[in-house]
């Protein structure tokens, strides 16, 4: 789209509409595909007014492209979580789903199940993985997206495939499975991902 995040930083470099291409043209180009997460016309994001890739700043009420609400965050060091049907994570494009979360300041995922290789990519870019308890749901909990949730972390020190409690700002408190599978991911999980995890080792 020409009003787009994406689209709004090519034209500020310079590069005319005719040579923008597709997404996966410019997957080598961090700052492009940062701004292509959750770009997806047909995204539905339950915080917004309508159908694609939109969010609401929850601090003013404003609904604009997630990737501005992110920055919005971002630039006030506020970290953000995502709430998730099942199946989190499908589609082709693996790597750069769990990439552009991380790009975006997202540190936790609370999903009702997730694709394998999602779930994995998401530890190793030091992004928890945490699943609804069965029978549950964001829905079922009466989560609107629009609350500051609190996650029991333990300094890191999380049960593997275990339990750990979420609070939200109105005092509710539900139970979360901690989707860290092995002692590897939580090895990786601490190190804020594989890649710092690896420069850790090797110091």
């Amino acid at each position: 789209a020409k009003n787009s995040p994406a689209a709004r930083y090519l034209i500020e470099k310079g590069v005319k509409e005719r040579d923008f291409n597709t997404y996966g043209s410019r997957r080598g180009n961090d700052e492009i595909m940062a701004r292509g997460t959750f770009a997806n016309i047909r995204l539905i994001n339950k915080m917004a007014s309508k159908v694609g890739p939109l969010s609401v700043n929850v601090e003013t009420k404003e609904e604009k492209a997630v990737f501005d609400v992110a920055m919005d965050y971002m630039s006030k060091k506020k970290p953000m979580i995502i709430l998730a049907g099942k199946e989190y994570g499908s589609g082709s494009s693996r790597d750069w789903a769990a990439k552009g979360p991380y790009l975006q300041g997202v540190k936790a995922v609370i999903a009702e199940s997730y694709e394998r290789i999602h779930r994995s990519n998401l530890v190793g870019m030091g992004i928890l993985p945490l699943q609804f308890k069965d029978g549950e749901n964001a829905d079922s909990l009466g989560l609107k997206g629009f609350e500051k949730f609190t996650i029991k972390m333990n300094g890191g020190d999380l049960p593997l495939r275990g339990e750990i409690d979420v609070q939200t700002c109105s005092g509710k408190t539900f139970k979360a499975v901690v989707r860290l599978d092995t002692d590897l991911e939580k090895v990786y999980f601490q190190n804020g991902g594989i890649l710092k995890a690896m420069l850790n080792i090797l110091k």
